[in-house]
């Protein structure tokens, strides 16, 4: 009782969660606060080299009001950069380095970055603008950092200010950064704590990247609790089986999972006794409830990036599946969740409205977006003071008082946990010279998945196929943001007030479905049942055996989908790193008929072994 209390204690009194964390440096120094690729880096470590990088940071002018933008893998070293910017006194802007250099600059650009952290083998550049670069290692160690000295910039005071700034997708067809502060962020992690009894003893996983908001979720309530956060790498993530295993062989006690990821990882089996005790969930709409006796607690989470990760959260029942999806629970602490109709009053239980959030998670708003800031971040008529967040999500509230959430209320996305605005991608696919029009909408298919389809009109002359189209779309947006499918039309289907009627648009047929090439079919038995595999799994009737997995409409979890009923039909034991190196059914046969020559061959030779020393006796 007395931890508890100390530890509430000393948030009330924290101004920034970078104070939590040297607080457990100072009183368990030798004790695990990272755990990556075997290695480990103690609480002492860890505050040693984000105060070496902090220093560095400040001799080069990072202090109060300056952004620093952290451009690293997912490892020790993103942690120590951010740890550090809190140390200089700044806040940090996370940058996914898969993401194309030029989103990368504009990112820069916009959030007015004063100093750039990378790893030491980034080949990312960003040349419009010289600012002084740090370059880490996987550890946080620095590898290279700037000459000379600069203003020595101040350490920030107040809870008030900005604790990091994100970029989500922007309807303008840019992105816009969400501005989130220390305050905003001490309540999440105050909440945590206490909702889910994090002590030293946890060990949390983090499998979020670093441009997701789940990511600084993952982190920061572990170290400000004293507990071990511990990284997988990316080949582990990938399979729900190896990232099973990796839970349970790393005692991992709490873990956030992406719901597309979370949904599979609940079909497996589990061992009767691990270390795991809770698996949060989010992201994206969870469809799924978990079985009977799973030895863990399963807990639903959703909130937009404007109010700092998570609105509301509950724990999903199996005795809860009465109802048409799991609810997305209660509002967190300090957090006001109201569903209002189009004239801001509040609907009736179980009636339809627009989700409104307030209390201490709304973000400040949006970055160098005055007008869109007074559009979504209205005052709070309820409270009298503060601000809601208008989401843009229609839900409605069961007669448990949980919510349910029901959509989008105009024409933002969600896909595979990434919030998408299809104008974004329309405008990267419009500046392609064989594109007239263009428009982005997401379709689930029979199994629930959502897939992101682009319509197109074409011009007569320089019409890209689409493996063209998407490569000339990796360059300028990220790869979750690339359509899966593109479907040729003649013109966009239009209401009655000239917009786009997105309810006419059609489905993806064979007819319509853009493609580069002839359909190959299959030739021999074993790339028929492939096909036929993964044609289920994409809810198409014909698949191109020659086609790459991934043009086709393939993802992660689709293709760890097909490696279980390849491992189950054949009984050979495939990882899918072989679907990304060899991505078509005419790759996948020939490796499963080497496989299974190996393994009648290791047959032949130990019946043959046998024989011989039963003839020997």
């Amino acid at each position: 009782m007395q931890q508890i209390v100390s530890s509430s204690v000393r948030r009330s009194r924290a101004d920034s969660i970078a104070e939590l964390v040297s607080w457990q440096a100072a009183e368990r120094p030798d004790t695990a606060a990272l755990s990556y690729a075997s290695q480990t880096l103690t609480y002492g470590e860890l505050d040693e080299r984000a105060t070496a990088l902090a220093t560095v940071l400040r001799n080069q002018g990072v202090g109060a009001g300056s952004i620093v933008g952290v451009c690293v893998w997912r490892s020790p070293a993103m942690v120590i950069g951010c740890l550090a910017v809190w140390k200089a006194g700044a806040a940090y802007l996370p940058m996914d380095p898969r993401n194309p250099a030029p989103r990368l600059e504009f990112l820069a650009r916009d959030a007015g970055i004063s100093a750039l952290i990378v790893a030491d083998n980034s080949e990312k550049s960003f040349p419009s603008e010289p600012r002084p670069t740090i370059a880490l290692n996987e550890l946080g160690m620095i590898v290279k950092a700037p000459t000379g000295t600069r203003t020595t910039g101040t350490p920030a005071k107040a809870s008030d200010d900005l604790a990091y700034v994100l970029y989500t997708s922007g309807s303008t067809g840019d992105p816009n950064g969400v501005e989130v502060t220390h305050k905003n962020l001490l309540n999440l992690v105050a909440w945590h704590e206490e909702s889910f009894h994090l002590t030293p003893e946890d060990r949390g996983s983090q499998v979020a990247n670093v441009g997701f908001d789940a990511a600084g979720w993952e982190i920061w309530p572990c170290l400000a609790a004293g507990a071990c956060v511990c990284i997988p790498g990316d080949d582990v993530t990938i399979e729900p089986e190896s990232f099973r295993d990796w839970v349970v062989n790393e005692r991992i006690t709490i873990s956030f999972i992406p719901t597309p990821m979370a949904e599979l990882m609940l079909r497996l089996r589990w061992p009767a006794k691990l270390a795991l005790r809770i698996m949060l969930t989010g992201g994206d709409t969870l469809r799924r409830y978990p079985g009977e006796g799973l030895p863990f607690e399963l807990i639903n989470n959703y909130g937009p990036t404007e109010c700092t990760v998570v609105a509301t959260s509950g724990r999903i029942l199996p005795e809860d599946l009465k109802h048409e999806a799991p609810s997305i629970g209660l509002p967190i602490a300090n957090t006001q969740v109201y569903i209002l109709d189009e004239s801001g009053r509040q609907v009736a239980s179980g009636a339809l409205g627009e989700i409104y959030i307030g209390g201490a998670g709304v973000a400040r708003g949006y970055r160098n977006r005055p007008e869109l800031t007074a559009e979504r971040f209205v005052p709070d008529p309820f409270a009298g003071r503060g601000r809601l967040f208008k989401t843009g999500d229609i839900g409605r509230r069961l007669p448990d008082g949980r919510i349910a959430f029901v959509g989008r209320a105009h024409d933002q996305i969600k896909v595979r946990g990434f919030r998408l605005e299809p104008n974004e991608i329309s405008a990267a696919i419009n500046q392609h010279p064989g594109v007239l029009q263009s428009q982005v909408v997401a379709r689930q298919d029979g199994d629930g998945d959502t897939r992101l389809i682009g319509y197109l009109v074409l011009a007569e002359e320089g019409a890209p196929a689409p493996t063209e189209l998407r490569d000339f779309l990796k360059a300028r947006l990220p790869e979750y943001m690339v359509p899966e499918i593109f479907v040729r039309l003649e013109s966009l289907p239009l209401s009655p007030n000239g917009k786009v009627d997105r309810a006419l648009l059609p489905a993806p047929t064979e007819e319509n479905t853009l493609r580069d090439q002839e359909i190959t079919a299959p030739r021999t038995d074993v790339e028929k049942t492939v096909a036929n595999m993964l044609g289920t799994l994409l809810g198409t009737d014909r698949v191109d055996v020659e086609g790459n997995f991934f043009v086709l409409g393939g993802h992660s979890l689709v293709g760890a989908q097909l490696i279980a009923r390849i491992r189950n039909t054949y009984g050979v034991e495939m990882s899918l790193r072989v679907l990304y190196e060899g991505p078509t059914v005419a790759q996948l046969a020939l490796e499963i008929e080497r496989m299974l020559a190996l393994k009648e061959r290791g047959i032949r030779q130990v019946a043959a072994e046998h024989k011989r020393s039963s003839c020997a006796s």
